[in-house]
């Protein structure tokens, strides 16, 4: 039998309210594996947690109760800097290195002497972008272009999983079909993949497991088609149809 990637164990994460002072849950008791070659897509209202829990998986964040496992070793007896390398991190918001595009690209190469073995235009193409691109200084690239280059130096480490927090929210519909057409073939090649996404439309496109997170508690998990097509839980059916706001992000008993 295939080795777990993540087993989370009744993990809790809280937070300071601003207002009160009270430290108040944002992941209640999350119990849940994640298997080799998994494309699992995150799912739930705004503030229900969905990008915390991905934090946890690259220790951008530590759970406050309960226990996290990466290949059956708990998350925090891995050094960082390696559990990074085998667990990449595409963010909502890119973050470009100083430099030019092609800088960024064999940033994490050049820390493991690696750049010899990088192709880096090989790489912009598979993002759907042109290889006339590697001497620009990434800043100067629009939201949509910074976001594919970020995708791609995540990839260039070779990653045993790939982590994406909302990353075709500024694209446009070309760009976006093109990033999931890509992730989907990295992903029929064997790579894990957790998406967290608020486009319901691209879950179902992606067709792979879905997670539902409604006030911090992961209320269901199935199959997507599954998931779309008879919720179970009467939450992930009221989400489904557009029945829950910014409320349901808190806590829920």
């Amino acid at each position: 039998m295939a080795e777990i990637v993540f087993e989370l164990r009744d993990v809790w994460k809280y937070r300071v309210d601003a207002r009160s002072g009270q430290s108040v849950p944002v992941l209640q008791g999350i119990s849940a594996q994640v298997r080799p070659g998994s494309l699992i897509t995150v799912i739930g209202p705004s503030g229900a947690g969905k990008s915390t829990l991905l934090w946890l998986f690259n220790r951008l964040e530590d759970p406050d109760r309960g226990a996290l496992f990466f290949l059956g070793k708990e998350l925090a007896a891995w050094n960082v800097l390696e559990l990074r390398r085998r667990v990449g991190l595409v963010f909502q918001q890119p973050v470009m290195l100083s430099g030019t595009v092609e800088e960024n690209l064999l940033y994490g190469p050049r820390l493991i002497k690696r750049e010899e073995e990088v192709e880096p235009r090989a790489l912009l193409s598979q993002v759907g972008l042109s290889g006339d691109m590697l001497n620009r200084p990434a800043h100067e690239l629009s939201g949509g272009e910074q976001q594919r280059v970020a995708l791609a130096r995540t990839l260039v480490n070779e990653p045993q999983v790939l982590l994406l927090d909302e990353i075709t929210s500024s694209l446009d519909l070309e760009s976006e079909k093109i990033i999931e057409e890509f992730i989907l073939e990295l992903n029929r090649k064997g790579l894990t993949c957790l998406w967290v996404t608020h486009d319901l439309d691209q879950a179902r496109r992606l067709d792979g497991e879905t997670w539902v997170l409604i006030g911090g508690r992961l209320v269901e998990t199935g199959p997507t088609r599954q998931i779309f097509a008879g919720p179970r839980h009467s939450l992930t059916a009221a989400f489904l149809r557009g029945n829950l706001r910014g409320e349901f992000g808190g806590e829920i008993s």
